[in-house]
């Protein structure tokens, strides 16, 4: 999800609430998995049933990109509030989430995207729906992200199907943040489903027609009938203004992070509005589970979160499984190739020292698919540049791949 973190609340990796999906074989779905027509359609390029989901703090164009080589056919941004666009840059108050260089897209390789953002007020979502297209206009620093200085490109001297560097436009109606001045912002907006309607409906209509708009939403802000009533009026709003998608995660409000989501209630929804493009979210852990998630609840896609952190392969692997393959895990050859690779696109998108800080959490995510996975770690904790990493990299990536492979 788009605010979705490694916290130290969070629940450890466990499986979704959905009775009888141990039965399901995962590779049997895959090979007749195919994706819904009307979802390219909409956005040309998605191509698969599943995607990296926004996550706070980690989601930058490097982490895209790195993804995208795996295979991944769609991402979204962090979360991004309305004051952060409207300011230009970063939000002017520590609540505020996203920092604009980190949301803005990394080149022709980052894409299709989508934007996503989050707010409290409709005339200022709409605004900054409209900055955050303005932000993805062609320019020489969304030819790549090593080209940030580069002097930049006027809109119209861009191919026509360059000019707009956001697919969609992402609403965020999920995140569990806390309001500003009692005012209501992500997933609080679903015990007021009127308001949040208002702020759909006034960045539909301030946006281009071409530009897709879609919504990340949970079940409920709680497990009332009340919350679950609420949800209904939202999500059949959204469709009924002219919203592509929603993606769904199975989680409350009140719930946060903790506690397994609910599959069943995802399952139930897409019986209840058979004719609607319904994404799927929550407890996406393994490659497996993207295949149950879609035999089981019969969502038209997978939003991978949490899952992805130091695990880009998962899409190969997705991919694989479709094609008939066996799956393969990376051997430590591929990993340190991705490894070097991220770190230097974090760099050349936030410098090197903040990549240095950055790349730390990766890297802590990254070896555990090392077969001296303790040790890795506690190296990677202390890297803070590129000789650093490229150190650790020297020491420990160096064996035979076959190793990395049984490590896996």
């Amino acid at each position: 999800m788009s605010c979705e973190t490694t916290s130290k609340n969070a629940t450890p990796p466990q499986r979704g609430i959905a009775p009888g999906s141990e039965s399901i074989d995962a590779h049997e779905v895959a090979l007749r998995t195919t994706i819904d027509p009307r979802i390219p359609a909409v956005v040309p390029g998605f191509d698969a049933p599943f995607f990296q989901a926004g996550l706070a703090g980690y989601s930058d164009a490097a982490m895209r990109i790195i993804a995208r080589r795996q295979g991944c056919p769609y991402c979204v941004t962090e979360a991004l509030l309305d004051r952060t666009l409207l300011a230009g840059g970063r939000g002017f108050a520590k609540a505020d989430l996203g920092d604009l260089e980190d949301n803005i897209p990394g080149g022709i390789e980052d894409q299709p995207l989508a934007g996503q953002i989050m707010g409290s007020d409709p005339d200022e979502m709409s605004r900054a729906a409209v900055r955050m297209i303005e932000q993805g206009s062609w320019s020489g620093r969304t030819r790549g992200v090593g080209h940030k200085d580069t002097q930049p490109l006027r809109v119209e001297e861009a191919p026509p199907d360059e000019r707009l560097a956001f697919a969609t436009i992402d609403i965020n109606l999920a995140c569990p943040v806390k309001k500003i001045k009692a005012k209501a912002r992500g997933g609080h907006w679903l015990r007021d489903p009127e308001g949040a309607l208002e702020i759909l409906s006034a960045v539909r209509e301030a946006l281009p027609s071409g530009v897709a708009t879609t919504l990340k939403i949970r079940r409920g802000s709680d497990d009332s009938e009340e919350a679950e009533r609420n949800f209904m009026r939202l999500f059949d709003g959204a469709y009924e203004l002219g919203y592509a998608w929603a993606t769904v995660h199975g989680r409350t409000v009140e719930q946060k992070y903790v506690g397994p989501s609910r599959w069943t209630f995802l399952r139930d929804l897409v019986r209840r509005r058979p004719d609607r493009i319904i994404f799927g979210s929550g407890d996406i852990w393994e490659v497996e589970d993207i295949f149950r998630m879609i035999e089981y609840t019969g969502v038209h896609a997978v939003s991978v979160a949490r899952g992805c952190i130091g695990d880009p392969w998962i899409f190969r692997r997705a991919r694989q499984m479709m094609a008939g393959e066996t799956p393969t895990w990376p051997t430590l050859d591929e990993q340190r190739e991705v490894l070097l690779n991220h770190f230097h696109l974090s760099a050349a998108v936030n410098g090197e020292v903040k990549a240095g800080k950055l790349m730390r959490k990766f890297g802590i995510r990254f070896a555990r698919h090392h077969p001296e996975s303790e040790t890795v770690r506690r190296r990677f904790i202390h890297v803070s540049s590129t000789a650093e990493w490229e150190a650790v990299l020297d020491e420990h990536y160096t064996k035979p791949s076959e190793a990395g492979a049984a490590a896996c």
